[in-house]
């Protein structure tokens, strides 16, 4: 599978620019928020059993928070800073710097997958192929997590990321998209939007078919 590589280049030049700042003010991120953990913690009793993947997983927070809880898990991320710095907080973890559209893992290799918003920069219509990407690695009765922003409407609204642009997207409409690479929905939560943050937020928990 192939991405727009412009697409990609921008986003990844993008947080490497805001690599410090951000994994400073994002450091504790879920400990303000016990719906968020309560989610997480789902996926990862779910998903325990095998090895677990965060894609998009910036300074590796949340990827030791699911360490934690548990799991066999690695972080994957386009941007070499956001892996430098999560190597350095978290040495007893693997990071590696790739693509979520072409993972290195197998056909089933992973038991789970944790994508907490790191597909919101995708444009649109390059989801499906990141959808299809996610199916492939996720073996058969494996699951999915999604974090995003939620979409007042029901159609996909870019709007002005501190970082780069990004989309929100109707729950329903990313529910569809992954229905279409396999997964069958689990849970799903929406959520108001907590202290500093402009939108309400979508989280989808899902499982491979197959």
């Amino acid at each position: 599978m192939t991405a727009d590589s412009s697409y990609l280049a921008v986003t990844a030049d993008a947080y490497d620019s805001v690599a410090s700042l951000y994994a400073e003010l994002f450091r504790d991120a879920l400990h303000g928020s016990p719906l968020d953990r309560a989610m997480i913690a789902a996926f990862a009793e779910l998903a325990r059993g095998g090895v677990v993947a965060e894609v998009g997983c910036g300074p590796g927070a949340v990827t030791a928070h699911l360490r934690d809880l548990g799991l066999d898990v690695f972080g994957v991320d386009l941007s070499p800073a956001m892996i430098a710095l999560a190597r350095e907080a978290y040495p007893d973890l693997r990071f590696e710097v790739g693509s979520m559209g072409a993972l290195e893992a197998g056909d089933g290799a992973l038991s789970g997958v944790l994508a907490w918003y790191s597909l919101i920069h995708t444009p649109p219509e390059e989801l499906p192929q990141y959808m299809e990407e996610l199916g492939r690695v996720v073996e058969p009765g494996g699951h999915l997590l999604i974090g995003f922003f939620e979409a007042g409407g029901d159609s996909v609204t870019p709007f002005d990321h501190k970082v780069t642009t990004a989309y929100r997207w109707p729950v329903d409409g990313m529910a569809r998209l992954a229905a279409d690479a396999g997964f069958v929905e689990v849970a799903r939560m929406l959520r108001d939007s907590g202290e500093g943050e402009r939108f309400r937020q979508g989280r989808l928990l899902l499982r491979r078919e197959g």
